[in-house]
């Protein structure tokens, strides 16, 4: 597969993916299977890494039939990531009734009618509360746990909506770095372009991830992991990759 032959290596030390998808795989189905004790678990799918990652993971502890997957789209959704979702889903073997694609703009509008005009951060945050909304209410019609997709560095940067994608039941990859969360999306087999995507939330026109902190994802891990796993001070980290404070 084209994903088997693609590597990502970032400026920390890589991980066992073979070890480590494992135990994400084993602690994911005793999660929803044994401690919730739920039938299966409702991804939300954007098209970009983590979620193709999370919904990978999901599949291989809990099979397609116990995953339910969303896509949400906006006017602010490009066709392609409407159409990476839709790569995943079939990938994975998703049954057709255990996928849909709804459109929130109605929803949003509505809250447009009733608080009037917004800027752009609110109407983002109201965006991302629509989506953890609908993915609830899916999650309980079908007795179903909602799997999150956030990433160690979003975590840890805070880069994340309160009550939104932060919202959720169970976070299988909140301890990886967007580095590894790359490294093991390409090596469970999610296609390269997916897989090193730049990431977006979309919440509006133009929003990119690396735009809005910045900064490079890379250099965000880099950071992050050698101050938090290695003991580094920030100057420390700073001198070691060149990176002005």
């Amino acid at each position: 597969m084209e994903a088997k032959t693609v590597t990502y290596k970032g400026l920390i030390p890589p991980i066992n993916c073979k070890i480590v998808s494992e135990y994400l795989i084993r602690r994911l189905r005793w999660y929803v299977f044994e401690y919730a004790r739920k039938k299966g678990g409702v991804v939300g799918l954007s098209g970009g890494v983590d979620s193709s990652l999370t919904a990978t993971l999901a599949v291989k502890a809990l099979g397609p039939e116990n995953v339910y997957a969303l896509i949400l789209p906006s006017y602010i959704t490009p066709k392609e990531d409407i159409e990476d979702a839709l790569t995943i889903v079939k990938m994975l073997g998703i049954p057709e009734e255990n996928y849909e694609i709804i459109r929130i703009d109605p929803i949003l509008e509505a809250f447009r009618k009733t608080l009037g005009p917004m800027g752009k951060v609110e109407e983002g945050n109201i965006m991302a509360r629509i989506r953890m909304i609908i993915l609830h209410q899916r999650a309980y019609r079908r007795n179903y746990l909602v799997i999150g997709t956030g990433d160690k560095t979003e975590l840890l940067i805070g880069y994340f909506t309160k009550y939104g994608d932060g919202g959720v039941d169970v976070l299988p990859i909140g301890g990886l770095y967007k580095t590894h969360v790359r490294q093991l999306a390409l090596y469970l087999g999610v296609p390269a372009k997916i897989a090193l995507k730049p990431s977006s939330p979309r919440l509006w026109p133009g929003h990119m991830a690396e735009k809005e902190l910045g900064v490079s994802y890379e250099i965000v891990d880099a950071i992050l992991y050698y101050v938090f796993e290695e003991g580094y001070t920030a100057s420390e980290v700073a001198e070691k990759f060149n990176i002005d404070m």
